[in-house]
């Protein structure tokens, strides 16, 4: 005689306490859930590294300050005043409808590029620094027509291959208008600033990775930039003794790799906990651009390992937050311009903070919200706007903002209380209208050609 089946045990319903014990990070992922998690990360590290960049502007540069103008909170404050105007600019992207980036960037890119040919026709007309002519005076502001037209080249190019988007298997309606333009406005860019050119080819090859370009495409555009690489290298000296200092700097420390040797000092000297905020020696001169270009070897030098660390953890959240918008949103555009921008952003961070510990050669390009600069750092507020703004339009972002209504918050900095949710009467009337012209057969389904 056999014993009865036992019944079996129903199982144990795991409490939040025993799940964050097997889990160390379900808090943080709970948190990755929220619907907002992608503006609040947006906004948290661009203020972050903003104001870490302030801090390190007014250190950097307050000997040189002085020494020129008797005072040490000159460069500061016109830092100041640049931050300022990029946080108005930063509020103008937030509440920028998309149908209106999408207008404005064929201004920016045809302004940017008329004024990248005045600067190489009449350089007479620009503004000089270090013998290079980048910049052209307007009014109070300098501005740098080779910084706005990454921005132009983003939202335009993104538009272009939105419009095309189904003729993207054809060669021909992918390569024009898009890599003409973008050739011609690397080659404007690349005479006086082979850096900023870099930065405008990592634009392109996000928008076309994101696009479902195929990958032979991508060997193509990759030996038509590295003849160009080569091409602006050899053109001028000064490039070509950059290429010998990266691969030696010690070989000529006085001259051609004074400036990357005495980076390399200056994070080398802070150690792990640094020598402390203000207590930098290579800012009394010994660096050249420390509150520019190398002003990532002034961060390592007075904040230590700790601050580099936080530097760099700070963009890898940003490029994350990004990442996280282009993926999240059900907009091609958005979805193209959030990727552009944020491979612009942190790509010509990764290479900045690369060419001052020696990974690269040194390109002369800011550090993003950090390094002094007005034209980059007003374009790289209204970016981070801009991604902020795409980040409450992802659709449970949206959602929750229309059941939520308008907040304390929304009418103090002016944003949108709520953000335009998809068309659903328009995609239910498409689809009966559909149902209607196949009588009830289902449609060949529809998939995205692979990248061969």
């Amino acid at each position: 005689m056999t014993a009865p089946p036992q019944k079996a045990d129903a199982p144990r319903e795991v409490s939040p306490e025993d799940r964050a014990a097997i889990n160390p990070f379900a808090p943080l992922q709970g948190l990755l859930k929220r619907p907002m998690a992608s503006y609040y990360l947006v906004v948290a590290t661009t203020g972050l590294l903003l104001a870490i960049g302030l801090m390190m502007v007014l250190s950097a540069s307050s000997i040189v300050s002085y020494v020129k103008t008797g005072s040490p909170f000159t460069t500061f404050a016109n830092q100041a005043l640049y931050a300022l105007l990029g946080l108005v600019a930063f509020v103008i992207a937030l509440r920028l409808p998309v149908r209106l980036i999408r207008m404005i960037g064929y201004p920016i890119l045809i302004i940017s590029g008329a004024a990248l040919l005045v600067l190489l026709a009449f350089p007479s007309l620009g503004v000089a620094r270090n013998g290079v002519v980048r910049w052209i005076d307007v009014g109070p502001i300098l501005w740098q027509p080779s910084e706005s037209a990454k921005l132009g080249l983003a939202l335009w190019g993104a538009d272009v291959l939105v419009r095309k988007r189904k003729l993207m298997t054809n060669f021909k309606h992918l390569i024009v208008p898009l890599l003409p333009v973008s050739v011609v406005l690397v080659g404007l860019v690349g005479v006086h600033d082979l850096g900023t050119s870099m930065c405008l080819m990592l634009v392109l090859v996000a928008l076309l990775w994101v696009s479902g370009v195929r990958l032979r495409v991508f060997g193509l555009m990759l030996g038509v930039g590295v003849v160009g690489v080569i091409g602006f290298i050899t053109a001028k000296a000064e490039r070509m003794d950059r290429i010998t200092s990266f691969l030696n700097p010690f070989a000529d420390p006085e001259f051609t790799g004074h400036q990357a040797v005495q980076g390399l000092y200056a994070l080398s000297s802070g150690g792990f906990f640094g020598v402390g905020l203000g207590a930098s020696a290579t800012k009394w001169g010994g660096l050249p651009e420390a509150y520019n270009d190398f002003i990532f070897a002034v961060i390592g030098e007075e904040l230590g390992l700790i601050g580099c660390v936080v530097v760099i953890g700070l963009f890898g959240v940003f490029g994350y937050s990004g990442f996280r918008v282009a993926r999240r949103t059900a907009d091609p555009y958005v979805r193209l311009t959030a990727a552009a921008c944020t491979v612009w952003l942190t790509g010509q961070a990764f290479i900045n903070m690369g060419a001052v510990v020696g990974l690269l050669p040194i390109t002369g390009i800011p550090l993003p919200l950090i390094s002094q600069g007005g034209s980059s750092l007003v374009l790289t507020l209204f970016v981070a706007g801009m991604l902020a703004g795409f980040a409450r339009g992802e659709p449970e972002a949206a959602a929750m903002l229309n059941e939520r209504g308008p907040t304390l918050g929304t009418r103090l900095f002016g944003m949108p209380p709520v953000p335009v949710l998809p068309a659903e009467g328009a995609g239910k009337r498409s689809t009966k209208a559909g149902a209607s012209r196949t009588k009830g057969k289902p449609g060949p389904a529809r998939s995205r050609p692979e990248r061969r």
